[in-house]
Order: structure tokens, then sequence, then C-alpha cells
């Protein structure tokens, strides 16, 4: 990684704001200045690269939508939506930047430091301001001299370019907070991405007001629009053929380990999409037992099975979650396939709940009770009736977590709905979910017979209520124990 030209004593200030902070200095850097000569040859000689006629993006008219909704619910008041900041990884090195989900929502941007306001407008509602960085100034030297100049890190759009892109007014974010500073009149903002613009409205805000605007906008993803869930579509459709790749190296994974499954299916991430939607648990033998395993540096051993937890997230931040759990010798034992056809009878039984006018909670109640009843069954519950068993929750000793969660921009999306909007609703259309019913026998389980400790299956599709019943956006990717053994076969070749 280079180092940054960054002079021992840089006093450059832009002539149009005397305030400005001097461009800040590497320590240790090579060079000891930036000659007078050298600074004023890199101000000129550049091209002119302004982006003219540009189209909106794609979803332009549902984010214009979803704005104007949100007005609506908060008349006359200012709402501020920031899309976060860097965050730092190791000394001065940055993880990779991933807008806020409520920024990205209602604008389409990606934009670091971008943040979105709505000014109370009268009887019209709110005038939207999209407040970003500008081109970096090449007066300065801030282009090439500052850590964050594009020509260290990329060319951005200018305030033009983004205007005519995501179809809001821009303009310099770096004037934002004084103009925040001293605004009046009722405020919310969404907290916990951007220090500055929170140190801005400190007296202004309150935390109860600002939950209130966190938790609309974590309901209103609650239903999807049709730019929504093509993109999910799309992450569905990566994502099967990420779990194609991996079933094609699972002889070099077993040369190494998880990791090579981990990267393998993040190389179709990151060709299809922006990345992961989350950190891909790649869980061979005992490790399926451990529901977030990502650390992904274990054996992978012919005759085990491979729990493999993973989905692409689109360029616009759509992510999939599928779940399959593999033989990697590529058959499952007569074991492993009770305990994966169990796990998808459970499945089929949930699946099947999810409709337009049911509960929210009938597709985990139903998959529940069809795990109870293997688990009675096979003799592990003594003789407990599966009533009994339910009542007193004694079945999640081995199916551990809930069914399903909503599915969106963010993997376990709108987390911060009420109770009453989410868990205890009733479906509609437009309404995305995941359902995952597993079963793992911890290796120390001493309440089960040995041949089961060490044994995880999980099976996971993300499913659309529609008008008339559901569909199964990851449908792709085979679920049938059979089915999956001659996929793999397949693939195998």
């Amino acid at each position: 990684m280079s180092e940054e030209l960054i002079p021992e004593t840089p006093e450059q200030e832009t002539e149009e704001n005397e305030a400005a902070e001097p461009i800040k200095q590497r320590k240790n850097g090579l060079y000891p200045g930036v000659s007078d000569e050298l600074a004023e040859n890199m101000k000129s000689g550049w091209a002119d690269t302004e982006l003219r006629d540009l189209e909106p993006i794609a979803q332009a008219a549902n984010t214009a939508a979803r704005r104007a909704a949100l007005s609506a619910r908060f008349p006359g008041e200012r709402l501020v939506i920031p899309a976060g900041n860097l965050k730092t990884r190791s000394n001065d090195t940055e993880y990779a930047f991933r807008a806020s989900t409520e920024y990205a929502y209602l604008t389409g941007d990606q934009t670091q430091d971008g943040v979105l306001v709505l000014e109370p407008a009268g009887e019209s509602g709110h005038e939207a301001t999209l407040y970003l960085l500008p081109r970096s100034d090449r007066e300065n030297g801030e282009f090439w001299l500052d850590g964050q100049g594009e020509l260290w890190v990329g060319r951005r759009h200018s305030l033009t370019e983004a205007e005519q892109l995501l179809g809001i007014p821009a303009k310099d974010v770096r004037e934002l907070a004084a103009a925040l500073a001293g605004a009046t009149g009722p405020v919310r903002t969404v907290r916990g991405h951007d220090a500055s613009i929170e140190a801005a409205l400190t007296d202004k805000v309150t935390a109860e007001r600002d939950e209130e605007l966190r938790v609309h906008l974590s309901e209103a993803r609650l239903v999807k629009d049709a730019f929504e869930i093509a993109e999910l579509q799309k992450a569905c459709d990566a994502t099967a053929r990420g779990f194609e790749d991996v079933v094609r190296i699972l002889d070099k994974a077993e040369a190494t380990s998880e990791r090579y499954i981990e990267g393998t299916f993040f190389l179709r991430a990151r060709i299809e999409g922006n990345d992961i939607g989350y950190g891909s648990i790649c869980a061979a033998g005992p490790h399926a037992t451990t529901l977030h395993w990502v650390r992904n540096d274990g054996a992978v051993r012919a005759g085990e099975l491979l729990l493999l937890d993973a989905g692409v997230e689109t360029n616009e931040l759509y992510t999939a979650d599928v779940t399959r759990t593999l033989p990697i010798n590529g058959t499952f034992s007569p074991l492993q396939r009770k305990i994966y056809d169990a796990v998808y009878e459970a499945q089929e039984a949930g699946i099947a709940a999810v409709k337009p006018g049911a509960a929210y909670r009938d597709f985990h109640d139903a998959a529940q009770r069809v795990l109870a009843e293997k688990l009675v069954e096979w003799g592990l519950l003594g003789d407990l009736s599966v009533d009994k068993v339910l009542e007193l929750g004694l079945q999640r000793r081995w199916t551990l977590h809930g069914t399903g969660h909503m599915l969106g921009m963010d993997v376990h999306d709108c987390a911060v709905a009420r109770t009453e909007a989410y868990v205890d609703s009733v479906l509609e259309p437009g309404v995305c979910l995941t359902v995952e019913p597993g079963l793992y026998f911890q290796t120390d389980d001493l309440t089960v017979p040995e041949e089961y400790r060490g044994i995880g299956v999980r099976i996971e599709d993300d499913i659309l209520v529609t008008e008339d019943g559901n569909r199964n956006l990851s449908d792709k990717l085979p679920r049938r124990s059979d089915e999956v053994e001659a996929w793999m076969a397949r693939l195998k070749g």
C-alpha cells in the first residue's frame, strides 16, 4: 500500500474558506514537503472529466416515493438521515464503507459522509437536499495530498452529477454541521452513524423522538416494492451460483480448510454483487452445531456434513440469506439423512404456512411442531407428548433458534420494528422472510445417543409473500436429500 505524499508542514487552506482545516500529514513520510513549483504544477493540466446528461438511477422513482411517505409521516419536522463515516480498521487503514441502510433506502446513494436532510416546506411537505462531498479541490492540493483525495481513493461524483443520478438537489456536506447548529423547529435524526451530525444537533433532538424515526424507517421496509423484490431475486440467483462454486471445490477444501469454502463464495459475491451480506458460515463437521460459526478455520472431512449459510449482497445492498447442509463426500449416511429429512419436513411445513393473512408466527410454530414430533419419535424426550414438549419448549435444546426473520437490505431486516408490527403481525404481499429450521446435536450432549453428537443441520430459503401464497426466491438450489445428492454428483462431474 503506497504512502501518501503528505508534506511535513501542510498549511494550505482553501481560498474560499480561511477556517478550513489544513491537510493532514502522515508521520514519517519520505518527502519533507511540497515545493512551490510542484504545488503549482499539480494545479493545472488536467482534463475536464465532468459527466453530462446522466440518466437517473434505476430506483430513483422508488426512493422518491419512500421519501414522500416519510415526509407524510413527520409533517413540519426537519429529518436528518446520515450515511455514516469511514471506520478505522487499524492505524490509518479503514474498513470498506457500507452506507447506513436508512440512508441508502431513501436515496439510492452509498457515499461516505453523505447526509439526507428533509426540510419542512409548508403544505408541500418537505424539500429534500443531499449533502455530499464534492469533487476534490485541485487549487489547494487536496485531491493529491489528502488521504481521502481523489488521486488516492478514486473519483467521486460532482454535486451536479449526483443531482442528475439521484434526483435530489445536492450541496457540500462540509457546510451542513454549521447549518444544522443554527436550525430551529423540531428535528429528528438517525443516530449511530455520524458523530459530527449528532454533535451539531445535540440540543435540538431527543433520544425518544429519534428512536421513533428509526423505528418508522425499519417498519417502512417490511413490505418490499417491485425494485426491492427484483434485487432480492438477483441476490438469491447469485447466491445459488456461489453454492455451486463451493460444491465444485470441495476436494480443495478438504486439502485445506473451511477458509477455501469461504473464499470461494466470497469471490462470487464480489463478482456479481457488492459483497457478502453477512459473515459466511462455512461450518464443517461438528462446527455445524455452532449457530454463528464464522471463524471458518476448521478441517473439511469426507463423511461429515458441511453447513453453508451465506448470501450475496447486490450492488444496491439487498442480500440473500440461504443455508444448505451438504454431505462433503456427496452422499448422506443413514443417520445424517434421517436428521436432514426431519429438518426438510419441518421446513416444508414452515413454508406452507407463509401466505397473506397468516400470522407471522405461524411458520415458526408449524416447523417447530414437526421437529418436536421427530424428537419425540426418536425417544429423546422420554414419554412426553408433543403438545407438552412444545408447551415447555423442551425441543429448543436442539432447535435453538427462531425459524426465520425478515430479509432485505439488512440480513435481519426491520430489526427495530415494533413487536406488533413484526412478530405479532399478519403477513401481507411483499413481505420477504427466511424459513430456516434446524437441529443441532452438540458434541458434549450426553442426553442424545453418541452417534448423533456433532451433527448439525439447517435448511434455509428466502420466501416472498405473494397475493395467492408465496414464492421461494432461492428455489434454484435443491432441498430434498436425494435431489441434493444428485445435484452434487452432477456438479462434481
